[in-house]
Order: C-alpha cells, then sequence, then structure tokens
C-alpha cells in the first residue's frame, strides 16, 4: 500500500531548512509521496462556502505549490511529489504543462499533477480567470497536457487553447505525467473515472455509505468510457487528530482499503510540533497497513 503524507501548509512556517527537514523525514520514514495544496491568495476574512472558507484566509499561509515541489525534488531522491490539488483552471494551461514538465525532469520522473476545479472564487477574480466555465475548460486542459507531454510538436485548435506546431523542451521524463483528479461532487467523481489516471477523494470525505456511492460512480463512469476501474488509482485521506489512538488511524486505513482505496494520504492537524509527532507515531504503523 502507497501512503503519502500531505505537506503542512499553513502550520509548518516559511523557514525553508524547517521545510526540508520535514521533507527529508517523510522520506526516511517510507512515505510513498508528498501533497502540497494549491492557494495562491488568500482573502482578509472568509469569503466563501464555510466552514471551508475560514482557513483560507491569509491567516492560513500557503507556499506557492509548484515551486515547492520543485523545492522537495531538489532535497529529497525517492520522494514522489504531487500538487494536490493545483487548481487547474485558475492557470495557464500552456505554463503549468511547463511547470510539471520541469519538475518531472529535476526530480527524476516523480512528479504527480493532481487538479481540481476548486471553489474559491476570490482566487479566480485575481486571476483573472472565469470562474463559472471552469468545469468545461479543466477537460480540455487535461487533454492539451497530455498532448505537450507526448508530442514534440504540437498542433491543437480547441475552445480555450491554440497551439500551432510548437512544443516543450525538455519534455518529461514521464510521457505523460500523471494526471489525478480531486473530487467530491459527483460530477467532478465522474471526470475522474472518465478521464483522469486516478481520484483523490476529498479529505472531508471519510468511510461510509456516502462514500462508498461515490466509489461507484467513479467505477461506473470509468466503464462508461471504456475504461477498466482496476487500473486507476484512488486516494483517501486518513486523518490524526492531536489526542487520538495511533491504533484508530490504522482502523481508518483499513476501513478505506477495505472500501477500495489503492493508496492512502496521513493528515495530522494541530500545531505543527504535533504534526511531526503524529508523523513520527505512524512511521511504525506504517508499514502494517
Amino acid at each position: 500500500m502507497k501512503i503519502g503524507l500531505h505537506f503542512p501548509q499553513a502550520e509548518i512556517g516559511a523557514d525553508f531548512e524547517v521545510i526540508r527537514e520535514f521533507v527529508q523525514t517523510a522520506e526516511e520514514f517510507g512515505f510513498n509521496h508528498i501533497n502540497v495544496p494549491d492557494h495562491v491568495i488568500q482573502t482578509r476574512t472568509p469569503r466563501g462556502p464555510m466552514p471551508l472558507a475560514t482557513n483560507y484566509t491569509t491567516e492560513f499561509p500557503h507556499h506557492e505549490t509548484m515551486t515547492t515541489l520543485a523545492y522537495i525534488a531538489g532535497v529529497t531522491n525517492t520522494l514522489g511529489i504531487s500538487s494536490a490539488v493545483i487548481i487547474m483552471p485558475q492557470r495557464p494551461t500552456v505554463l503549468t504543462a511547463k511547470q510539471a514538465a520541469q519538475i518531472d525532469v529535476l526530480s527524476g520522473g516523480r512528479m504527480r499533477l493532481a487538479i481540481g476545479i476548486g471553489w474559491n472564487e476570490p482566487e479566480y477574480e485575481a486571476l483573472d480567470m472565469n470562474f463559472r466555465d471552469r468545469a468545461v475548460r479543466v477537460e480540455e486542459q487535461m487533454e492539451v497536457c497530455r498532448k505537450l507531454w507526448t508530442e514534440e510538436h504540437v498542433t491543437y485548435k480547441g475552445r480555450y487553447h491554440t497551439i500551432t506546431d510548437a512544443g516543450l523542451a525538455p519534455m518529461p521524463i514521464q510521457q505523460p505525467i500523471p494526471i489525478w483528479i480531486g473530487a467530491i461532487a459527483e460530477p467532478a467523481v465522474k471526470r475522474a473515472g472518465r478521464l483522469a489516471d486516478g481520484w483523490l477523494v476529498i479529505a472531508m470525505d471519510q468511510p461510509g455509505d456516502s462514500t462508498k456511492a461515490k466509489f461507484d460512480s467513479f467505477y461506473e463512469a470509468a466503464r462508461g468510457a471504456g475504461r477498466d476501474p482496476a487500473s486507476l488509482g484512488i486516494e483517501a485521506t486518513v486523518w490524526a487528530g492531536e489526542d487520538e489512538d495511533p491504533e484508530e488511524w490504522a482502523r481508518t486505513a483499513k476501513a478505506w482499503t477495505d472500501l477500495g482505496a489503492t493508496q492512502l494520504l496521513f493528515r495530522p492537524r494541530g500545531q505543527f510540533p504535533a504534526i511531526q509527532k503524529a508523523v513520527q507515531a505512524f512511521a511504525p504503523i506504517m508499514k502494517d497497513i
């Protein structure tokens, strides 16, 4: 079972040496990959759906995802690196494809581009991107990225993109780089089943009947698109509270694997010292999952 670690954006602070030590420790403990979330700009006061918006003000800083992944690539050797999730429709597609390709080169082929369409309209506003067409646009973005990662020269005319006999150089090591979709709403879960290499179950979802229904929708969408669901990945989150028994984390992990998750993400909560303590406590448990 592949188990990744959540990068604690707000809690870790801005000391690059602390960030380096955290990701290197994750590698030493045997985590398969690290997921770095994406929020480019935060509002002064909460704006958007609650309770999500309360954690995305300027009181909760976020490091920029792609440059952070590049840094992590440079200070680790085997740790997989993943955006989780990059809000793709608020970013220029070709530039994002170029950044992902470069990170893949610098990491020796360890990059995963996990994407979503987001919920935070103020970010779209500040980045001068259209919030209303993001679901339609992201599908074309995926197509464009894959072409750029696998074809030396691309000619493409779509609804949102025009490329004329041009390409990325250098190209990525992985051709194509895996694209996963983070999704909670049923249309997005089905999009993952139709188009992505895997689905990241959004962290607020936990094992249960409602989540099983989403797994079924994912499988159904994959089969409807002529794909084998067994060839696709599903990553689910194991939350870790400060006062929880580590054995509870193992039980949650088992519940997810019984439901059909192919890999897991460990996400401790609390202040940074508590997060470090939880990572250390989880490391020996991880080996038995």
